[in-house]
């Protein structure tokens, strides 16, 4: 299982309705995640956790998300991962 393995942008979109649905911190807490210090996923004009977002992703593309300790979040890994399926990630 690696980052690299998300390669659909349709896997990102329930990660997103998920962490909506459940609220910010049982979703971070659900995947063992916490607070994104330095890039957020911007998506329909609000700003999610995108590490944690990319781990849950993971799950919806193959079954079982990534962990935390599996990949680092940031700039060199994260952000092209998801700005590669269209999303926007700011700092």
């Amino acid at each position: 299982m690696a980052l690299s393995d998300i390669t659909d942008r349709e896997a990102v979109l329930p990660a997103i309705d998920e962490c909506e649905e459940m609220g910010r911190d049982p979703f971070l807490q659900k995947y063992g995640f916490g607070r994104a210090t330095g890039y957020e996923l911007e998506y329909a004009g609000k700003q999610y956790d995108s590490k944690a977002i990319v781990g849950a992703a993971h799950r919806f593309q193959h079954g079982e998300p990534l962990t935390s300790s599996e990949f680092s979040g940031g700039e060199a890994t994260v952000r092209p991962v998801l700005e590669g399926l269209g999303f926007r990630v700011v700092h």
